[in-house]
C-alpha cells in the first residue's frame, strides 16, 4: 500500500478532478498570532526560507508542502473502467505580502499594496505560459475560522493542469449569455447596479472598480470586486487599473474588520480566465470575498445542504447585511487613505 499517494483522480459523479496529496498531512499547524512567536514563522525575515533573499517587501516562495509539483511523484495510472488519474503536475506558490508577521491588506501602504497586486499579475503571466497549465488560481485565506495554519500575511497561487469546476460553470453561463445577447454577463450586471438609484448594491467605488454585495450572494457578508472595463484576466489591467485594484482590495479588508471592530477571517478568490489555447472574450475578471460570520458572534457553517448539494441558504436579510457593510465602509474610510468613495 502506498503511504504518500500523490496524484489527481477523476470524480465521475460531478465531472471534476480531485488532488490527492498524502504528504500534506504532515504540514505544520501554527495558529498563534503572537508577534513574540514570529521567530518560528517560515515567512519572517531571517527564517530558513527567507534569510538568503536579502531585504525584501514582497516575495514569492515555493510552497513547502505543495499539492502539485512541476515533476510529480508518480506517472498517471492507466484508465480503469470509469476510474482515471493523472500526474499531480503543477505549481503551488506562497506570495508573502510583507516582512511583518501580522496584519492584513489594509495595513499595507498604498504603494506596498500596489507591489502585491503587480506580483499577482506577474505570477499569473509567468505561470500561464507553461504548456501544461490550464488555470492559475490566486487566492487568500485569513483566520483560524478558515483553517489557516500560518498567520503571517500571505496569498497562495496554484497553477493547475485543469480548469476548476467553479470556473467551468461560470464560463458556461458567461458564454451562453454572450451568445444570446452579444453582451458580457458581468458588464450587464455592472450596468444594472450603477443604474439603480438609492437602492443599489454598491458598497464602494473608485475610478476603475466597484465593490458589490451581490444580489445573488451565498454568504451573508459576501463581497465582489468588478472592474468597470471589460477585461478577461488580471494581466489585461492597465497600470492605473492595477492601482485602483490595490485600493479596493485594501478597502474591502478594512470594511470586514470594521464590521465588528475586530480582526475578521475571509477567503479571497481571484477569478481569471483560463490560460489554455481557447478564447475567452466573453469572460470578465473579478474578485470574490467570502466572510464566514453571519452575525457578530455566529458563524455561517457550510453544512449539509451547502456541502452535500451545493445549495446555499442565505442566513439573514440581504438588505440588512448590505446596510452593515455600507456603514462599515463609511466608518473605515475616515481612517484609511483611499482613491474612491463609499456609496450611499
Amino acid at each position: 500500500m502506498r503511504k504518500n499517494i500523490h496524484e489527481i483522480r477523476w470524480n465521475p459523479l460531478i465531472g471534476t478532478w480531485i488532488i490527492v496529496a498524502g504528504h500534506r498531512g504532515a504540514r505544520p499547524w501554527r495558529p498563534t498570532e503572537k508577534p513574540s512567536e514570529a521567530k518560528t514563522c517560515p515567512f519572517c525575515p531571517g527564517s530558513p526560507e527567507t534569510r538568503d533573499l536579502g531585504e525584501w517587501d514582497v516575495i514569492v516562495l515555493p510552497n513547502k508542502y505543495p499539492a502539485l509539483k512541476p515533476s510529480a511523484y508518480e506517472p498517471p495510472k492507466p484508465v480503469e473502467d470509469i476510474y482515471a488519474s493523472m500526474a499531480a503536475r503543477g505549481y503551488c506558490e506562497v506570495l508573502v505580502e510583507t516582512p511583518k508577521h501580522t496584519g492584513d491588506l489594509h495595513d499595507l501602504s498604498m504603494e506596498h499594496m500596489l507591489k502585491v497586486v503587480k506580483k499577482y499579475r506577474d505570477e499569473y503571466m509567468r505561470l500561464s505560459k507553461i504548456d501544461f497549465i490550464k488555470y492559475v488560481a490566486i487566492f487568500r485565506n485569513k483566520g483560524k475560522e478558515i483553517g489557516v495554519s500560518l498567520v503571517h500575511p500571505h496569498s497562495q497561487i496554484y497553477a493547475l493542469p485543469f480548469i476548476p469546476p467553479r470556473i467551468i460553470v461560470e464560463l458556461d453561463n458567461f458564454r451562453r449569455f454572450y451568445r444570446e445577447r452579444n453582451e458580457c454577463l458581468l458588464c450587464h450586471i455592472i450596468d444594472l447596479e450603477r443604474e439603480r438609484r438609492g437602492d443599489n448594491r454598491i458598497i464602494y467605488e473608485n475610478r476603475d472598480f466597484i465593490l458589490v454585495h451581490p444580489y445573488y450572494a451565498m454568504w451573508p457578508y459576501e463581497l465582489h470586486i468588478y472592474p468597470k472595463r471589460h477585461v478577461e484576466a488580471i494581466d489585461g489591467l492597465t497600470e492605473g487599473e492595477l492601482r485602483s485594484l490595490a485600493d479596493i482590495l485594501r478597502m474591502t479588508t478594512a470594511i470586514y474588520n470594521g464590521l465588528f471592530d475586530r480582526d475578521m477571517p475571509y477567503i479571497m478568490a481571484m477569478h481569471n480566465s483560463p490560460c489554455d489555447d481557447d478564447e475567452y472574450k466573453y469572460y470578465h475578471f473579478h474578485v470574490e470575498f467570502y466572510q464566514p460570520y453571519r452575525d457578530r458572534d455566529k458563524l455561517k457553517y457550510r453544512a449539509g445542504i451547502e456541502t452535500g448539494f451545493w445549495v446555499f441558504t442565505f442566513d439573514g436579510n440581504p438588505e440588512e447585511k448590505r446596510k452593515e457593510l455600507r456603514s462599515s465602509c463609511f466608518k473605515v474610510s475616515d481612517k484609511l487613505d483611499h482613491m474612491g468613495e463609499c456609496v450611499e
